[in-house]
């Protein structure tokens, strides 16, 4: 079976760059804090897996200096995003990964609920299906798992929307792929979110 790379898409977690649909709940400051301990947890459970290399996929480049303000472990890897919508830069990082010989899992930096646990069973499930897929509650997903590229499963997409898992299944399907879909998490995006953060994050939150 192929490697297992997991790939995590984040923004920078600057002022008024990322999260910012939280500033009305936690201010412009209390979104960026937030994003920034979503982003190192998202971080701590990929390398915690330990299924394989970690690749932090970032906005903006890997050398702006946003970036030097954060404690990222020597073991990751760095990359850009580049241009395009999020589809166009998922499919270039989920392209070049397959291309270089290993399975890949995609992830965000928007769920606090995923657990190393998750990681290591999507990973398993791609030693006997083409994908692994993990939706959320708001109807997109956390964790996407491939064996294989296919520009279908990011071209055209509605991303932000309540159907970007239906759809990526529905194209999975219209492919003939072979999924595995896990139970549903939550991942933050909106004030409303905000109640699924874990309590111990609550006090630092709202600060």
């Amino acid at each position: 079976m192929s490697p297992v790379r997991i790939v995590i898409f984040a923004k920078a977690p600057q002022l008024g760059f990322a999260k910012t649909r939280l500033a009305p709940a936690l201010g412009a400051q209390g979104a960026a804090d937030l994003a920034r301990r979503l982003l190192m947890h998202a971080l701590s459970v990929a390398l915690a897996a330990k299924v394989g290399p970690v690749e932090l996929c970032v906005a903006p480049s890997a050398a702006d200096p946003a970036w030097q303000t954060l404690a990222i472990a020597d073991a990751v890897r760095w990359s850009d995003q580049g241009e395009g919508d999020l589809g166009e830069r998922m499919a270039r990082a989920t392209q070049r990964v397959i291309d270089g010989g290993e399975s890949v899992l995609l992830i965000g930096t928007d769920c606090p609920e995923l657990t190393a646990a998750h990681l290591q069973q999507a990973a398993r499930a791609l030693q006997r299906t083409d994908a692994a897929l993990f939706p959320t509650a708001d109807g997109g997903y956390v964790l996407l798992g491939l064996n294989r590229f296919h520009p279908s499963l990011f071209a055209g997409i509605a991303w932000s929307t309540d159907a970007v898992a239906f759809e990526t299944l529905c194209r999975l399907g219209q492919l003939g792929w072979t999924v595995q879909s896990h139970p549903m998490l939550h991942d933050i995006d909106e004030p409303a979110d905000l109640k699924w953060l874990p309590e111990t994050w609550l006090e630092t939150a709202y600060a």
